[in-house]
Formats: C-alpha cells, structure tokens, sequence
C-alpha cells in the first residue's frame, strides 16, 4: 500500500464521536481560490463578507468568529491579536484536503474551539513520486490566479513545494445601485493581492523514526472597499510566517510526538493610503508540544499531552506585552468492541493572565448495523482573552475571565449503498462572552458580560454513482442554528436561521460538469432584533464545465459562470457582492 503520514493524526484518532467533513483536492479545485468561496459552498458555516476578497470571518453553529479555531498542521492558528481568522487571506489550493469539524474541540487544539474547528492539512507520501501540478485562472474584474505545487517522494524523502498568487482590481459594477446623478455605482479601492509560498519535508529515519517540516509564508495587501464615493481611501497590509518541526516515534505499544512551531504575524493599517501613516500590530508565538501514547491494552489507548506556548506581542494599539501558557491534557480511547468506541478527555492550562476553567470531553460512537451509527459528545470548551482584550490602549482589561462552553451533541450517520446522510442535533451555553461596552468617559472596554445559548439540527448528504463510464455525484448540507441572548432571547446579529448548500456533478471519460447552490436566510444586524434592520436571504448558483485533453498527464480547460443568474445580494450591510461573472482555467499534471 502507498504510505501517508497525515499532519494531524489527532483529528482522525479523536474524533469519532463527532462530525468530521473532509474537503479533497478534487472538490477544492471545483471552486474559486480563496478559502471563504470552498467553504461557504461546501460546508454549514456562515461567511459574513466586507465585500468580496474582503474580510471574511464566519460563524461556525452561532458563534462568534474567535470561537472557530482554525488547526494548520495540528496547530491552532488564530490571530493572537483579535482571536480570528480572515479566511479571505487562505488560499485553499495551498492544501491537500481542508477538513471541518463541528462541535467542541479545545481539549485537543485549545483557545476559540466552541463552534468547531477548520483543518488546513498538508500530508506527506513516501513511495516513489514526481508529480507537477499547475493551474492557471483568469476570471471577470481581472482575477488572475496561478498555483504551483510539486510533489517529490520516495520510501525515505517526501518534498512537496507550493506557490501561490491571488489578485484582482475587484472593480465590479454593483446590480440596480446609481448615484444621484444616475451613473452606475461600482466597487471602489477593491484591489487584492494574496502570495503565499510553502515547502514541507518529511525523512524518514528508519521504520520507528521520522522527520518533519512544514514553513508557509504568506502576504497580503489588500485595499478596502468604499462604502460611499466620498471616503478616505484605505488599505490594509498583512503577512505570516508559520514554522513546524515534527517528530514522530512509533515503538509498538509506545509512540512519541514531539512539536515545535514558531509563528509570526503581523499587520499594517493605511487610513490613508495615499499617505506612509500607519497603524500597526505583530505577534511572534513559540509552541512546544509533547504527546506520549501508549496501548495499555489491545483495545484501549492513553495520550498524555503536554504543551507550552509564549507569545510576544507589540503593536500600537496595544503596546508591548508578553503572554506564557502552559497546559497539560490526558486522553483514553477504548474500542470495546469493533463497533463500539469511547473517548474520554481533560485538559488544564495554567497562566498568569487569566484563571482557565477545566476542560474535558466525553464522547461514544456505536455502529449499531451496517445501516445506521449513534455519535454522542459531551464537553466543555473555552476561549481566552486576546491582546487586544486584555492590553488595548485605552480600554484593555486585563480581569478578564476565559469564555466558557458546556455542549452536547448526537449524531445520526445513515449509510445505504451509495447514499449517506449525516444529522447532528447539539445544544451549549457560553458564560462570561467577551463584549466591548462603553464605560468611563465613553471609553470602550471588553467585559464578561453575556450569556448564550445556542442549538440547532445540521444535515449532511453525499451521494455517488456510477453507471459503466458515467459518474454522477451529489452532496448537500442543511443548518438550522437558534443562537440567542440568554437573558433577552433575541438571536445574535449575523447568525442566520437556516443555510443550504447543495453540488451536483457529472462525468464521463475526460468530460465533467458541475453546479453549486447556496441558500443563506435573512440576518439581524442589532442586538434587538429590528425588522428593519437585517441583511436580507439570497441565493447564488454556479456551474462550471471542463474537459481533459490528455496532453502530458492531465491538461484540462475548464470554464465557470459564478452567480449565473445575476442576483442581488450582500452578506453584510452596504457591502454589495457581484453579479454574474466568469473564470476559465488551465489544469496541468506533469
């Protein structure tokens, strides 16, 4: 068999009470480049965009945008300065397969894991490989886009090397908006730019001994779109530069993993760009993680984690100050029987800035028959105070207290033949959640202030078939979330009731031809919930076609109409996304 040694091993060790969906290389390439287009078509998370290629942040079963944590080779890497991710500076091609996990996951990956957990994996393969794999786009308003990635392997080495650039002057008409004086309105200062490059290395030692490196370095410098012709032109400049060194042991019941990451990142804000007057903030963070597994019996396995981070940061909105974790975290696994499995988790962390809660996780999956498996999951989730929270000039408050969660969830997997069909039913609370009030001299300030309770019901469906040479394949997902203010009992603003997304495709021999759907309901944009005062639902389709020449290995031309029938939309206030547009691109495989 062909060996892979995947990045993240503790997602598919310790996750089988919940719900995992995985993104392959087949299905990223179906959609545009930028992470928040493959997971607002393919996934039950809801994007709220500052116009397109703008920021983009999410909301994963009605939480807040710091409570998904985003898991780059198995280390969480959210901004230590806000707590999020801007999902418009990832680009997904950059990956082997992007995964989403819904539910609880601090236990195993730490701060902003209440919602769920978006998984960016680069795996390694050692058998005898040289592949070469190049797309080139070209799309509407100048979207031009080229990745390259090379894959070098044999049963010792495993190289793979990647590049990326992302761009577009962004200038798209906006549907049915006019001046005054009746000229058509279009997206102003829009232009983007995203270069990221990587290489990771994995040598193998002997058959028990192996090494491994990731490093990713990514920027991007992006202009921000005008709400009203009149505005100030502004920009905003961002980068990261992410290290992992990895080893892994495997001595029979014994196995060793040993991480050590070093990640920067940093940004800079042009209120004018015309002019060189900036504000600025970085963060240089250093991760250390140990994680001893041993098989105490055949059917039952311990991890023992252990883990230290110290973070650096300095900015001009929050001066400069240091932040040193530590934490400490035992796991059990048990397969009882072949088709039941338990896992038992709890974690600690210990700082000086803040007194963190104790976490642990519950969960139990039975396969009951070949038709139909039981998931259950209990835990307690957390999210720590950013630098931003705690040393913001003037407003930080460094009493802060840690979000606190406590979820449940079941699961219903449903397998016939070719069909299966994922429901997953959860409910959890958060206490003390982080809220900027107004105090003091009408200074802002972060304070422990509110409670919520969220639940809701997700639906999972994916299809395939294949008829003699014919192809045919669908997947669907459904999201009913009721996210509300425990003591008001209004619904958080920017959490819809319902989303859909649903891809149809069809092949034959070097033909393909695919569509996506996506359904998102109204919004509330106030905490009161004013029917006047909402984002309201909207649908978008795309279809895409294309056709492998068999030049080489695979040369393949593809075409794609995005938003095909021209509607109307935005996913934030005054923020209007584009009508109709158009991508063609180039596939080659050498």
């Amino acid at each position: 068999m062909k060996e892979v040694i995947v990045s993240d091993a503790n997602l598919k060790k310790y996750s089988s009470s919940q719900s995992v969906l995985k993104l392959n290389d087949s299905i990223i390439n179906k959609n545009e480049a930028l992470l928040t287009d493959l997971l607002n078509f393919n996934s039950t998370i809801y994007f709220k965009e500052y116009g397109r290629g703008m920021l983009s942040t999410v909301s994963f079963r009605g939480t807040t945008a710091s409570q998904t944590a985003v898991i780059w080779n198995g280390i969480n890497i959210n901004s230590q300065m806000n707590g999020s991710t801007d999902f418009n500076t990832i680009s997904g091609t950059d990956y082997n397969s992007v995964s989403v996990k819904a539910g609880g996951g601090s236990l195993i990956y730490g701060s902003g894991a209440i919602g769920g957990t978006v998984h960016l994996n680069n795996d390694l393969v050692f058998y005898d490989q040289f592949e070469n794999n190049l797309k080139l786009d070209y799309g509407s308003f100048n979207t031009l886009g080229i990745n390259y990635k090379a894959n070098i392997s044999n049963r010792k080495w495993s190289t793979h090397i990647g590049f990326s650039r992302n761009s577009s002057t962004n200038d798209y008409k906006y549907l049915n908006q006019y001046t005054w004086r009746g000229e058509q309105r279009w997206n102003q200062n829009g232009e983007y730019e995203v270069i990221t490059m990587s290489a990771n290395l994995g040598y193998k030692l002997d058959a028990k001994n192996t090494l491994k490196l990731y490093t990713q370095t990514s920027n991007t410098d992006r202009n921000t779109s005008l709400i009203l012709e009149s505005e100030t032109k502004s920009k905003y400049v961002n980068g990261f530069n992410r290290n992992l060194l990895e080893y892994d042991g495997d001595f029979g019941r014994f196995t060793t993993n040993f991480k050590t990451a070093y990640i920067f990142e940093n940004y800079q804000y042009f209120a004018n760009k015309a002019l060189n007057n900036y504000s600025f903030g970085k963060t240089e963070s250093l991760t250390t993680k140990a994680d001893l597994g041993y098989t105490l019996f055949k059917s039952t396995q311990i991890n023992a984690i252990f883990d230290y981070n110290r973070t650096k940061g300095f900015g001009s909105g929050f001066g400069d100050n240091t932040r040193e974790i530590s934490s400490a975290a035992f796991l059990v696994k048990q397969d009882i029987l072949s088709n039941w499995k338990n896992e038992i988790g709890i974690r600690k962390e210990f700082t000086d800035n803040y007194k963190s809660p104790v976490l642990f996780s519950l969960g139990s999956s039975y396969q009951i028959s070949e038709l139909y498996q039981l998931k259950m999951n209990l835990s307690r989730n957390f999210r720590i105070p950013t630098f931003n929270d705690l040393y913001w000039e003037e407003g930080g408050n460094p009493d802060l207290k840690p979000e606190s969660s406590y979820q449940t969830e079941i699961g219903n997997v449903f397998t016939f033949k070719n069909l299966t069909l994922t429901q997953n039913f959860y409910y959890f609370k958060i206490k003390d959640m982080l809220q900027w009030v107004p105090g003091n001299n009408g200074i802002w300030s972060p304070q422990n202030t509110n409670k919520v309770a969220s639940y809701g019901a997700e639906t999972l469906l994916n299809w395939r078939k294949q008829l003699g040479k014919n192809i045919f394949a669908a997947n669907a997902t459904y999201a009913h979330t009721i996210s509300e203010n425990s003591i008001t009992k209004k619904q958080l603003f920017f959490v819809p009731f319902n989303k859909v997304t649903a891809a149809v495709s069809y092949s034959r021999n070097r033909f393909s031809t695919n569509c996506q759907f996506l359904y998102n309901g109204f919004v509330y944009t106030r905490t009161d919930n004013n029917p006047d005062e909402t984002v309201k639902s909207y649908k978008v389709t795309n279809i895409g076609i294309d056709y492998d020449f068999k030049f080489l290995e695979s040369f393949k031309l593809g075409f794609q109409v995005l938003n095909l029938f021209n509607e109307v939309y935005e996913s934030l206030e005054s923020r209007p996304m584009p009508g109709r547009n158009f991508n063609m691109y180039l596939t080659l495989k050498f």
